[in-house]
């Protein structure tokens, strides 16, 4: 594997690009003690997609917390990736967000100016972030599609509304089929918005909830092929905040999620 650069950092190569002997940050796993069909605990292996002397981007496996819940003592991507920084006499800095039970690229900023630089860009929504999700049935279009809905966030939950509500909040995103699987489809979706949950809320929305989400859609909870949701950050596209250069970062999806995909596979038709 090619070593990105570490001075400037602005390689903008495709695929799993990591460091060679890319770091990873273990810890040990304790037993849960809780009935076999509760979500197994998350790894606590990071692999480094990328680095250079701004930022430090990871493969998040699904479970793992993006960063601490306060009270709960789970171990988190951030405090993962700030244990390994220390070691190197340096910070690590929160810049975005993926849900706990989704895989893929989070991406840190390593100082205050950089994380500013970058939380700017998401705010601003100029980042490309694409998921791959399999959601339940089969979704007929053949051209890019736009989801539009209003969110109002109720505890760890957020809940339609309408445009009129003065506590609503706009969830726009963008989607396509990959591929048409067997009572399933596999899509590629693309963030406008970011908010929480909200690939998981407008699939749901639509009557085609993202397989594995038993958060919203309860009825996944007989779900057996995956333990999880199935959704997965593939690629983040920003604008790196030192050389002003697109920086592309893919990831590939974990062995649970092919798995799935597999699973539900049509067959190849007969050969003439």
């Amino acid at each position: 594997m090619k070593k990105p650069p570490r001075k400037g950092g602005h390689n903008t190569g495709r695929g799993d690009s990591a460091r060679p002997g890319a770091r990873r940050s273990e810890a040990r796993r304790q037993s849960s003690g809780r009935p076999s069909r509760r979500r197994p605990r998350a790894s606590l292996e990071l692999r480094v997609i990328y680095e250079d002397d701004a930022v430090v981007a990871v493969d998040k496996p699904a479970g793992l917390t993006a960063v601490p819940v306060e009270g709960t003592g789970m171990p988190s991507a951030f405090a993962l990736v700030a244990e390994e920084m220390k070691r190197q006499r340096q910070r690590a800095y929160v810049v975005h967000r993926i849900d706990r039970f989704t895989s893929g690229v989070m991406l840190f900023a390593k100082t205050d100016r950089d994380r500013d630089a970058l939380v700017k860009q998401f705010l601003s929504h100029t980042p490309e972030r694409q998921y791959l999700a399999v959601v339940r049935g089969r979704l007929e279009t053949n051209q890019e599609e736009m989801l539009v809905h209003y969110f109002r966030r109720e505890g760890m939950f957020q809940r339609l509304t309408t445009a009129g509500d003065y506590q609503g909040t706009r969830a726009e995103l963008r989607y396509s089929v990959e591929r048409r699987l067997r009572g399933a489809s596999l899509l590629r979706v693309t963030l406008v918005t970011g908010l929480q949950n909200q690939i998981r809320v407008q699939f749901a929305a639509l009557g085609h909830p993202v397989i594995g989400d038993r958060k919203y859609s309860p009825e996944e909870a007989s779900e057996r092929r995956i333990d999880r949701v199935a959704l997965h950050a593939v690629r983040l596209r920003f604008i790196h905040p030192r050389s002003g250069k697109d920086i592309f970062l893919d990831s590939k999806p974990p062995a649970d999620f092919e798995s799935l995909v597999k699973g539900l596979s049509l067959p190849s038709p007969p050969k003439r």
